[in-house]
């Protein structure tokens, strides 16, 4: 038999707030396996978009496409404004491209799709992360621990899952393993050893001798 269909409204999808942008999973609520995609949310002068592009270690390489549909954002892409109002399509098909947005009216919902042209669809490592943190905000920092420990079979060398991962370990209590993934995550990426110097959720190991330094 077909699979049913899932209907869901976008508000229906809880959303997840990092750094002032509110991220709805929308890919990860569905089941969606074959592409990429996702929802973000912000009222007037918040981040709807967060300054980024494509190849740092937790994005996916993708190009991609915003769908804002409803309220209006002002886009900056390479240094460069676009205004966009509901029924705007940005398109970015360069995964080097800067891109941020922010909302001009409140209730600014914009979707994003993404892939790889002529591959099948990888998640990309920032999502499970984001998935995580629900847990971690609900006192369970074990559980988010332990859904990063799959994310690392996929990925046991990017710095981002590694981090992220040791981040969820200390808040759990589980010292030996945080150690060790902090440990890997500063040799890929030696940047990461600046983040943990002031990373509060680090505190519970800091004293360790191997802790880098």
């Amino acid at each position: 038999m077909p699979e049913a269909p899932r209907i869901k409204h976008i508000t229906d999808i809880a959303p997840i707030q990092i750094a002032g942008v509110g991220y709805r999973l929308v890919r990860r609520e569905l089941g969606i396996t074959a592409f990429g995609t996702n929802a973000f949310t912000a009222d007037a002068g918040e981040h709807l978009i967060e300054e980024h592009d494509e190849r740092g270690s937790g994005a996916g390489g993708h190009e991609e496409l915003y769908v804002v549909i409803a309220g209006r954002a002002r886009f900056t892409i390479d240094g460069t404004e676009h205004d966009a109002p509901a029924g705007t399509l940005v398109f970015l098909p360069d995964p080097t491209s800067r891109r941020q947005a922010t909302a001009l009216e409140d209730n600014t919902i914009a979707i994003a799709v993404g892939g790889i042209p002529g591959e099948p669809y990888r998640v990309s490592p920032w999502e499970p992360t984001l998935a995580a943190k629900p847990l971690v905000d609900a006192g369970d920092p074990g559980a988010a621990a332990d859904l990063m420990a799959d994310v690392l079979i996929d990925h046991p060398r990017n710095a981002h899952v590694l981090y992220n991962t040791a981040c969820f370990e200390a808040l759990a209590g589980r010292r030996d393993d945080a150690l060790a993934h902090l440990r890997t995550a500063v040799e890929v990426n030696p940047e990461t050893r600046s983040w943990a110097a002031k990373d509060e959720d680090f505190d519970s190991i800091r004293d360790d001798p191997e802790f880098p330094r």
